[in-house]
């Protein structure tokens, strides 16, 4: 018989999950109280579209691990807000560009804020210098983990 106590809620899968839920869940509500009128979605991919741009629609849904069609109903709400704009593809007609538009830099400084805000509140877990070897060690993981995504990929 199945039992879910066999699963360790300390694993190293649980915990990266937990700490990005929890960590999101604090953003998210400090988004509400700033009234930046955005879903913890939203602003991530606000956020990304500020790192790619321009951007595919493709392209971006990939760098966030989420489908097209998802992130085409985000993009609908912040283009509607006219915080990103559309653009033809010059070289593929079929396809859209994604930039910013000029009236999402301060709903961009007012997440970094945040961010910044919620990561300072978190690091205070730790004394300063084990946080840096914290983020050090994960920076580590990360980049081991993209080499064997890209390996397993060639395969």
């Amino acid at each position: 018989m199945f039992s879910g106590k066999s699963y360790n809620p300390d694993s190293f899968g649980f915990l990266v999950y937990d700490i990005s839920r929890l960590f999101s869940l604090e953003r998210e509500r400090k988004i509400v109280a700033a009234g930046l009128e955005l879903t913890a979605f939203e602003s991530r991919t606000l956020v990304h579209v500020a790192r790619y741009q321009p951007a595919r629609q493709v392209a971006l849904a990939e760098s966030m691990n989420i489908e097209a069609m998802t992130l085409s109903g985000y993009l609908d709400r912040l283009e509607n807000r006219q915080l990103l704009r559309r653009e033809p593809d010059p070289d593929d007609r079929r396809a859209k560009l994604i930039f910013l538009n000029e009236s999402a830099v301060p709903v961009l400084d007012a997440l970094k804020h945040i961010a910044l805000e919620t990561i300072a509140e978190v690091s205070r877990a730790l004394p300063p210098e084990e946080w840096e070897k914290f983020m050090g060690n994960l920076m580590t993981v990360r980049a081991h983990l993209r080499e064997i995504n890209q390996e397993n990929r060639k395969s």
